[in-house]
């Protein structure tokens, strides 16, 4: 006698709700809807509802852009926006730019650049870079051109890009949170994420929005590249680093585009 399908199917829909509640609270601020430590396999299924916290994040910053927009002059509002930015997401991939920065530039060797990666400190390198990446940022939020469709999907593709560097390339340590989620991501949630990405880019922007996903493709593809030739595999400090030049990349691109 068969077994009924409905607890399989309650099952299912269990396990989706919590990675998907897994990938907001991993990747935002968001308060702790399910108070206890995800398991492994939650982590990794999470990867796939990714473009989905960017999608929530980028919606946002586009309503506090726009109420912000509506009060102060465009320098002020850039100025909170990119704040709002930062602390909604608790400057997670911000630190791991800044982490990675300091590692690949300041270090002589791969073992070298693995305990810079360790380090909580801040060097010169590490600081350079995060204030260049935040100054290029806000200057493109302050531009007069429109910046919304850029605005929202930048977070969208930049967490894209995480879920593509994850699944592609090999990771540096042996343990770790990155470790974990590595070791259980796989093809479906891949294809997931990019089908999320897709339907978000087309949506948002059309043919623009896929040229944009091509353009984060071609960031995560050129950064994976930079970093394997500096130490043996990324860290959770390199898949941060790829989603803020994911993101600034999309940012400069709709602001090249829609400036013409």
């Amino acid at each position: 006698m068969k077994k009924p399908a409905y607890p399989i199917r309650a099952r299912w829909v269990e396990d989706t709700l919590i990675s998907f509640l897994a990938a907001f609270q991993f990747l935002t601020v968001l308060p702790a809807l399910i108070r206890r430590p995800f398991t492994r396999q939650e982590m990794g299924r999470a990867v796939g509802w990714y473009p989905v916290v960017g999608l929530a994040i980028g919606g946002l910053l586009a309503g506090m852009y726009f109420a912000f927009d509506a009060v102060f002059p465009r320098l002020v509002s850039a100025a909170l926006t990119l704040l709002g930015w930062v602390i909604v997401t608790r400057a997670l991939h911000l630190d791991g730019f800044i982490d990675t920065c300091d590692a690949l530039f300041g270090g002589y060797t791969p073992e070298d650049r693995m305990k810079i990666l360790k380090d909580s400190r801040i060097g010169a390198f590490g600081l350079a870079g995060g204030a260049l990446l935040l100054l290029t940022k806000f200057s493109s939020l302050a531009s007069p051109a429109p910046i919304y469709p850029g605005l929202i999907l930048a977070p969208v593709l930049g967490r894209w890009a995480l879920s593509l560097a994850i699944f592609a390339y090999p990771y540096a340590r042996r343990q770790g949170l990155g470790r974990d989620i590595k070791d259980n991501i796989g093809w479906l949630q891949v294809i997931l994420a990019t089908a999320i990405a897709l339907a978000i880019a087309w949506a948002v922007a059309g043919l623009f929005g896929l040229a944009a996903i091509a353009l984060s493709s071609v960031v995560v593809i050129i950064g994976a590249w930079y970093v394997l030739r500096l130490i043996p595999g990324l860290t959770g400090d390199s898949y941060g680093a790829l989603c803020e030049l994911a993101e600034t990349a999309v940012l400069l691109f709709f602001l090249g585009g829609t400036s013409q």
